[in-house]
């Protein structure tokens, strides 16, 4: 199964403080190490929202409205993709995780829907 495991945004990823050389280096490590285990597909950090756009839709109309986001424990401050064989793997994998933020914070775990999540309903053939 696919996962999205995404590290919340605090106040100070928000304020645009850079992570500490000690933190890259541990989360360079444990990027390595979800690498050889054969987890990892993809993972970045994010900018702050002050340099973000949302775009919002209604109907055909397209609203577009400049960062910064107020909602700092709504944002993401980085995300990994990992294919993992259950939560309880991607659980451990994230328990044995460097702390992302130099205060408290907070991952997320999410699946990913596949094809065959959407079931019948899903088809690669045009109308």
């Amino acid at each position: 199964m696919k996962v999205m495991v995404m590290v919340k945004a605090t106040q100070d990823s928000e304020a645009g403080v850079m992570p500490s050389k000690q933190l890259l280096t541990e989360m360079g490590h444990y990027n390595e190490e979800l690498v050889k285990a054969g987890i990892m597909l993809a993972g970045e950090g994010l900018h702050p929202s002050s340099k973000g756009v949302r775009v919002q839709f209604s109907g055909t109309n397209r609203t577009v409205t400049d960062g910064p986001f107020t909602e700092t424990k709504e944002l993401i401050a980085g995300y990994w993709l990992w294919q993992v064989k259950s939560m309880e793997e991607a659980i451990a994998w994230v328990k044995r995780c460097p702390n992302p933020m130099p205060g408290d914070s907070e991952i997320e775990i999410r699946p990913v829907f596949e094809a065959e999540d959407f079931g019948t309903e899903f088809t690669l053939e045009p109308d």
